[in-house]
């Protein structure tokens, strides 16, 4: 009997090293932001997430509205990070800071957009979703704001519109019927407290693998 649980022991041992062989590169790994990654991005000034849902503004362009909500849970919050139109970014690789993305809404297929509409609260910018199956047009693309080399993921962040120059961001307006209670996210001309982001929940992806770490999904 003895000898049975030195042998189980040892089995369980030679696992636990066989699959932890590789976990010190992965761990590195997963310091950063990658191409492919499905987040959610939270405004850590005002604690909400990047939310959109297939509601259209009732003024401005018209178009799907993009919100901020409390509840960390919801599916309408996951976006995917992906390379400016025409220029995709490799699978699993770092975003570098002052790169350029798209930011696509995972149940809509619209990317995160804004233009020179007034946002129906605060009178800043109006960010909405547009565009479909991932393809819009070139009022998509934001770049990442950030101090090093990488988005690492750990990090606040500023995401900052390359057509129009404003920053993705939340000053706490928040909306009646038929979205009550969650928060505007427009476009502010200038960095500031509002416009801090950090990525939450989601799949991170390693180059040419298959997600090897998720939070929440």
């Amino acid at each position: 009997m003895e000898l049975i649980h030195a042998v189980h022991g040892f089995l369980r041992s030679l696992l636990f090293l066989l699959l932890c062989s590789g976990c010190r590169g992965r761990e590195s790994d997963f310091n950063y932001v990658t191409c492919g990654s499905l987040v959610k991005l939270l405004n850590t000034r005002h604690n909400v997430r990047l939310h959109s849902h297939d509601v259209k503004y009732g003024s401005g362009s018209g178009q799907q509205s993009v919100t901020g909500v409390e509840n960390a849970d919801d599916a309408n919050s996951y976006w995917r990070i992906r390379g400016k139109p025409n220029s995709p970014c490799q699978r699993g690789v770092a975003i570098k800071c002052g790169q350029a993305i798209r930011i696509t809404h995972m149940k809509t297929g619209r990317n995160l957009h804004t233009h020179h509409f007034s946002s129906p609260l605060s009178n800043n910018q109006e960010v909405s979703a547009f565009g479909e199956n991932g393809e819009g047009d070139d009022l998509d693309v934001w770049t990442v704001q950030c101090d090093g080399n990488h988005w690492e993921r750990d990090e606040t962040v500023r995401f900052k519109h390359v057509g129009t120059d404003v920053f993705l961001s939340v000053t706490g307006e928040q909306y009646g019927h038929p979205i009550r209670g969650q928060r505007e996210v427009h476009g502010m001309s200038s960095p500031n407290q509002h416009n801090w982001w950090r990525a939450m929940e989601g799949v991170f992806i390693q180059p040419s693998q298959d997600p090897l770490r998720h939070d929440e999904l």
